[in-house]
Order: structure tokens, then sequence, then C-alpha cells
């Protein structure tokens, strides 16, 4: 889309600029994007899930950049994204193998190696904490003592081990009361590569709604929860934890893990949603049956990878009746960039496009002028 130049603009331009960054640092206080990094986790986690760029410094300086506007951030990280070479691709990812630090099933009471509540904010009063407005460098290493003396009272520097836990799911699936898991070697679809092309892969879908702006994900499938589609579904598991990745080596074996290279772990959060529906049987039977809805992204974001999940199940079984069930309208207004570019792009001159409506009401409004005063006369 282009604009019509205005005139004295480029002056206009760089000074709105400088604005822009008195606006930031007037009050002579700077942020350093190590003190974003370490106290603002949960955006960290959702610009970098946004921007599908694993990366916590790059995120932290995305956001100081845009002074904590996580759109503005997501836009920055992604156009730095697309500047990167692509040198390899990553063995798929066990995600049995995760590193656990949460689990918890709002399905069963019981499972193997236990509910483990972590970190989240799930049971705390949502009251605010003006001891923060006090709190320092030295209440912080103290509290901090005080946490370590308290979980190793020997003072001892101990590790703490790695948590493999097996699936919930896998038990159910062991009865015959989830379908099993299907074999697919195919290459996924890459959509920050090739357009989107209806109907869309699951791998498309996964990427798009993974990528999606967390409150537009999270708003669908609560609007598909409160009725479209009238979907009740019940978290079968959630963990959040570390995936070790790992890249193969160019001279090693297809499908040999021997000589991989271990680059790292990102910490993910993973959803598998239980829907239940009723299933068609002989003689017109109908058997309750649970159907799967999955959703993983970067960091600790469990809101949006619970409400992936149900968004993909509806995705899964398109019904034009609800929007929440159509894929198109789906994945074209969740993603942030898209929307907020294109609401932002309303803000730059059209002025030849509206002069041209405007006439176009003159000659109408004088037009039906010229009748009125046709008829007034006869």
């Amino acid at each position: 889309m282009g604009y019509v130049a205005v005139k004295g603009g480029t002056q206009a331009i760089e000074e709105s600029i400088k604005r822009l960054k008195y606006e930031r640092i007037h009050k002579e206080q700077v942020l350093e994007t190590g003190q974003i990094e370490a106290g603002m986790r949960g955006l960290i986690d959702q610009v970098m899930s946004e921007s599908s760029l694993y990366n916590e410094k790059l995120a932290a300086l995305a956001i100081k950049q845009a002074e904590g506007n996580p759109e503005e951030a997501v836009f920055l990280l992604r156009a730095y994204r697309s500047t990167l070479p692509r040198k390899y691709c990553s063995k798929s990812i066990e995600t049995g193998e995760m590193k656990v630090e949460r689990r918890i099933s709002a399905s069963f009471k019981d499972i193997p190696g236990g509910q483990i509540l972590g970190a989240t904010t799930d049971y705390t009063h949502r009251l605010l904490d003006f001891n923060l407005m006090k709190e320092t460098e030295k209440t912080v290493k103290e509290w901090l003592s005080s946490y370590a003396s308290e979980n190793n009272p020997f003072g001892e520097l101990q590790q703490e081990p790695d948590l493999i836990l097996p699936k919930v799911l896998d038990y159910l699936r062991k009865e015959g009361l989830i379908p099993p898991l299907e074999n697919n070697d195919a290459e996924p679809d890459d959509v920050t590569r090739e357009s989107l092309d209806f109907p869309s892969s699951r791998s498309q879908r996964l990427q798009i709604l993974t990528r999606g702006e967390t409150g537009a994900v999270t708003s669908l499938a609560y609007a598909v929860i409160r009725g479209y589609g009238a979907l009740h579904p019940t978290v079968g598991e959630l963990r959040v934890g570390s995936l070790p990745i790992y890249v193969g080596h160019p001279n090693g074996e297809e499908g040999s893990h021997e000589d991989d290279y271990y680059i790292g772990d990102i910490k993910t959060t993973e959803a598998e949603m239980l829907m239940p529906f009723m299933a068609e049987k002989e003689k017109g039977k109908k058997e309750l049956e649970f159907e799967i809805g999955y959703g993983l992204c970067f960091g600790q974001n469990e809101t949006k990878a619970i409400a992936m999940g149900i968004l993909d199940n509806c995705l899964e079984h398109p019904d034009n009746s609800f929007p929440s069930h159509n894929e198109e309208f789906v994945l074209f207004h969740i993603d942030s960039v898209e929307s907020t570019g294109f609401i932002s792009h309303l803000k730059m001159p059209h002025y030849v496009t509206f002069q041209s409506k405007l006439d176009s009401v003159r000659k109408t409004k004088a037009k039906a002028d010229e009748r009125e005063e046709v008829q007034a006369y006869e």
C-alpha cells in the first residue's frame, strides 16, 4: 500500500523519533535489560513465544525499546528474526523427555510422579504487595539466603534432580480410552517461509496458534467454552519445564543419534486437553469418548497453552456455524503483528482516498439538493 508524501515530512519524522526517545528517558532512570530479563519473566516468555524466537536477552532488549509494549516488542523481534540465517534444523523433540518444573492434572488426583505445583500465581491472593516498593538488593539477598537454608539446612550445594516423568495420557491410551498416537514422519510446514493455504495442515495451525497474540488466543478459546461450540474441556496434563535440543552431525547417519550435538535447553509449557464428545456406534448407539487438543509455547504461559489446545481441537473439526471453528477466521485474526500493523496503518495519510470519498459525498448531496429545489419549484 502506498502513501502520498507530505512536504516537510522528513524533518517532522526525525523530531518525532527524538521525542519518542525523550519520553523513554526524561525521568532520568535507565532500565537495564538485565533487570527486565530477571524481573519480567511473564512478559519475556510471551514476547518470545509470539516472536518464534527463543532468546531472553533479545526479548528484554525488544521490551526496553518498545517501552513495555508487547505488540511492538514482538514486531521488533520478528523483524530481527527475519535477518538471521538458518544453518541447521534441530532433531525432533520428544516432550516426554522434559525436565519438569511444574506438572498438574485437573482430570486425575493421583498421577505417576505426583502433582508438582511449582511456581504459579494460581494459589496466591490477588492483592497488591506494597512491600515490593521497598524491595532492595539487600532484602533480596537476605530472602534468598533464608530460602536456601530452608531447602538445604546443611548448607551443601545440591543440584535439583532432573524430573523426567511419564505422560498422564499414556495411561489412558493403554486402557484404550483415547486413540493411540499416530506416527507422522512428514516434514512440518513452515509458516514463516511459505504462505498459508486453506485447508491448512495441522502443523501450520499449531505454528500460528503458538505465535498468536496471547490475549486473542485466550479470548477465542473462552468464546468456545461460553457457547461457540459448547465445549467444556478438561486439562489432562499441564507441564512446564526444559526440553533438550539436539542438532545432528552433518556427516552422521540418518536416524542415528550417537553423534548429535546438544546445543541447550528451551523452557516450554505443554498442555494436553481432554475433549468429551458423543461418538456414533453401530445400530445408532452413542458412547462418550475423548479427543485431544494440544498446545505448546515458549516459556511459562499456561493460559495460552490451554487456550491453544482448545482451538487446536476446534480447528480439527471445522464448523462454519461457529467462527471459533473456522480456520480462516481464527488463523488470520490472532497474529499480533498482522492485526496491530493493519490497525496502526489507519493512522498513516489517506488523503487521496478520503478526498475521493468526500467528493462523492458532496456530489451526492448536491444532486439531492437540486432534486429538492426542483420539487419545491413544481
